[in-house]
């Protein structure tokens, strides 16, 4: 089987890309070639399976014809210009998330009868947009108040569009918010999320610049490549024409998310975050979801974290960070549970 993964760079599609060098194959089926796009080189290491890196700007259509000219079985699409920075910058924003993702479904229509392969598309709860009910569930109007929550949404319907027509078999995963991103902040207006994590383990300052009320839907990195990976290999016949699902994840305050990291890492730690607020944040997270009911993503297989103290653990795991006082208690029994949400 041969696989593309486009956004390879990025945290998610570097630890997706890691997990399928890892195991060698998905689904049952052995991975023969692993190519990886992105506008800077992941630095994958080779191994059993040959990996090509190929660097480049995805709203160039030359270069999206020679990302799928060798006919990969299956394509994860995960670039984007994420949210603060696709609304600070409009044209780069639909020239990389709309022309981009346009171009991609394009290049797979050219290559005609007898390919199609299985595409696997990153999409973001952003899609809705404010008035919200208490709980979202799947037949939400979709109706986005933000230019990157816009592209995305034109994104889900041509990957409808062209799955339908049967140019491709393609589903869509709406991620929460993914929770807690190792490195250095990006351009998210959603960032804080992390910061305020992240930055005190590391034994650093944080800056919160909202309200401890505030309320959002949030998945580990972990559960973000076991969504992608679900995805990829799970039967889509019983999606019917709306392919795109919203995954499971948890619904947390900023309060919820702090008093988690007091509990696993000690209150020293979590004292490092200081309040600054910033009203142009508070306006742009005013505006997005808080809850979900994704029914129909736990029905076809999704599962999520079983608490925000996991995800915690997960990252001191994975950064090395340990903190006195730390919890050393291990992740529940479920390890990704059923949605955990509330």
């Amino acid at each position: 089987m041969k696989v593309l993964v486009i956004g390879a760079a990025g945290m998610v599609g570097r630890r997706l890309c890691e997990r399928l060098l890892a195991d060698g194959g998905l689904g049952g089926r052995a991975i023969s070639a692993l190519t990886v796009f992105d506008v800077v080189g992941a630095g994958l290491p080779q191994g059993a399976v040959p990996v090509k890196e190929i660097a480049g700007d995805i709203a160039d259509r030359a270069t999206m014809a020679r990302l799928v000219a060798p006919r990969p079985d299956l394509i994860f699409h995960l670039a984007a210009i994420v949210s603060g920075e696709a609304e600070a910058d409009f044209d780069k924003g639909y020239r990389v998330n709309l022309d981009g993702t346009r171009h991609l479904f394009e290049e797979i229509r050219a290559q005609g009868e007898g390919y199609c392969p299985r595409v696997v598309y990153t999409s973001s709860i952003a899609v809705f947009g404010a008035p919200f009910p208490d709980v979202i569930g799947d037949d939400y109007v979709n109706a986005p108040l933000t230019s990157y929550g816009t592209q995305k949404m034109i994104g889900e319907l041509l990957l409808n569009d062209y799955t339908r027509k049967g140019i491709f078999d393609g589903v869509g995963i709406r991620l929460p918010t993914i929770v807690v991103r190792p490195g250095k902040p990006n351009k998210a207006a959603s960032g804080f999320f992390s910061g305020i994590i992240r930055e005190p383990l590391a034994g650093q300052d944080a800056v919160l610049p909202v309200d401890d009320d505030v309320r959002h839907w949030v998945a580990s990195p972990d559960a973000a490549v076991g969504f992608l990976t679900h995805a990829a290999t799970m039967d889509l016949s019983g999606l019917g024409p709306r392919r795109c699902l919203t995954m499971p994840g948890l619904s947390v305050t900023v309060g919820e998310m702090l008093e988690s990291l007091s509990r696993v890492a000690g209150p020293e730690v979590a004292s490092r975050v200081r309040r600054v607020p910033d009203e142009t944040i508070r306006g742009i997270v005013a505006g997005w979801p808080r809850n979900f009911a994704p029914d129909r993503a736990l029905a076809a297989g999704f599962g999520a974290d079983a608490s925000f103290d996991d995800i915690v653990r997960a990252h001191i795991r994975d950064s090395g960070h340990a903190a006195p006082g730390q919890d050393q208690g291990q992740p529940d029994a479920a390890g990704l549970a059923d949605g955990g949400r509330r």
